[in-house]
């Protein structure tokens, strides 16, 4: 069956209204249904016995009073008067007659207006006369007026005799027992949020690279999903120390007949082909530092918080070096967690892709206003087509449409440096440079 707009409408407001955090959620599960109960008990309360007793006494009270106007109107001397007070002084009612007295006008509003309605209703079925009643402004007494011949009859009763006092004792232990029961739930509930939230903070951790200790606790599927998370991780660390494994031994099998090649030309007769081979060789070699540089990945090194504008100063040194023109703006004291090797070895990517391809290179850094920082590499190069800016990121992926095989490297600069980023827990994006080239930003959380 389809919902109608109006209902559609009504369930996304509800779903924005809703607390979007596991804690809140469960907080209103066990909460509100307390909540309605209570809300019905105290509806039942008031509905079937306190509502029921208030009528009562009203009637009660306005049968008195019906009784002691009835009693003025028959003898309304002053002698009559006296023998009203001392008839109805032991009904606890204070009568007075104020000659040529006027009811007075307005009311002031009553937070029980189910017993100012009661006596209202009491009220009008006993008595023929005009009448005024405030429950108000006396504490503790209820005072009525009613217009006889000559002025007016004020009578003045005990507030107990129109109202149960005993309902407020019902909802004060009403009230002490919700909040009991709220305060045990928000125990317990924020004791197994916890176990979760810790849980999200070891896999976060753990995204960023950082081994921080952790043990599975809370609840039994808690457990179990903090146990499948610490199996997960275990067999990520065994494949990544496998594959770098396999690389550096794949990396030193292939040294060693790289270096008697070496020997050998060192040996050989200088000649314009001994050096071509030569500049092959340097080219198998800087290939072989990058694949290993790539298996390697995290590498296992340790996070420390570092100087970030230092790291910056001496990547660009390293660039300047080789021949480019380097200018950095970073700001002073501008730091950040990491781990340093690895940064080092990402940016100097990034730095030395903008040194080949462009004549101007300019790296800066700020923070973020998210408490991450922001480090930006541009360069006058000719760029990159828009659509092709993921498929840079590609490894061994090489957007050189002649592919030029004397060009250095293989294709992973941009593959580790991504790689670094979010194993840091932040992002390598590309976009068009201000100085007409190609923007690497590279983004880290704080």
């Amino acid at each position: 069956m389809r919902l109608t707009p109006w209902p559609r409408w009504f369930w996304r407001m509800v779903k924005r209204r809703t607390p979007d955090t596991l804690f809140g959620r469960s907080l209103m599960i066990i909460v509100l249904p307390i909540a309605i109960m209570q809300i019905g008990v105290t509806w039942a309360f008031f509905d079937a016995h306190w509502q029921t007793v208030n009528s009562r006494l009203t009637e009660g009270l306005a049968g008195d009073v019906a009784m002691a106007v009835q009693a003025y109107d028959e003898d309304p001397t002053p002698r009559g008067e006296e023998k009203l007070r001392n008839r109805f002084r032991s009904a606890d009612l204070s009568i007075e007659f104020r000659e040529g007295a006027a009811l007075p006008r307005g009311k002031r509003p009553s937070l029980f207006v189910a017993v100012d309605r009661s006596l209202q209703t009491a009220l009008d079925e006993r008595l023929d006369a005009p009448f005024w009643f405030d429950t108000v402004r006396f504490p503790n007494y209820v005072d009525v007026w009613v217009q006889v011949r000559g002025g007016v009859l004020r009578i003045i009763a005990p507030k107990d005799r129109v109202f149960a006092t005993q309902g407020h004792i019902f909802i004060l232990w009403l009230t002490v027992a919700t909040v009991l029961l709220t305060t045990v739930s928000l125990l317990f509930i924020r004791n197994q949020v916890r176990a979760i939230e810790r849980l999200a903070d070891a896999a976060e951790a753990f995204g960023k690279g950082a081994d921080v200790p952790f043990r599975p606790h809370g609840a039994r599927e808690v457990r179990r999903a903090a146990q499948a998370f610490l199996a997960m991780k275990t067999r990520i660390h065994r494949y990544v120390d496998q594959r770098t494994a396999l690389l550096a031994s794949v990396s030193h099998d292939l040294r060693t007949p790289l270096t008697r090649l070496k020997l050998e030309l060192a040996l050989a007769q200088p000649t314009k082909r001994t050096a071509a081979m030569k500049g092959d060789l340097a080219e198998m070699e800087h290939m072989i530092d990058e694949y290993l540089d790539f298996a390697r990945g995290e590498g296992g090194e340790a996070v420390e918080t570092i100087d970030l504008r230092r790291l910056i100063i001496e990547v660009s040194e390293g660039a300047v070096r080789a021949g480019a023109r380097v200018r950095v703006e970073a700001e002073q004291g501008l730091s950040a967690t990491v781990r340093p090797n690895a940064l080092k070895r990402a940016l100097a990517n990034l730095v030395m892709n903008a040194a080949v391809h462009g004549e101007h290179v300019e790296v800066a850094a700020h923070a973020t206003a998210a408490g991450g920082v922001e480090i930006l590499i541009d360069d006058d190069g000719p760029g990159i087509p828009n659509e092709r800016f993921e498929e840079a990121f590609a490894p061994f992926g090489r957007l050189d449409e002649a592919r030029n095989q004397n060009t250095k490297g293989v294709g992973l600069g941009l593959a580790i440096a991504r790689d670094v980023a979010r194993g840091h827990g932040g992002e390598v994006t590309l976009s068009r440079s201000p100085l007409g080239g190609l923007r690497a930003a590279v983004r880290l959380p704080g």
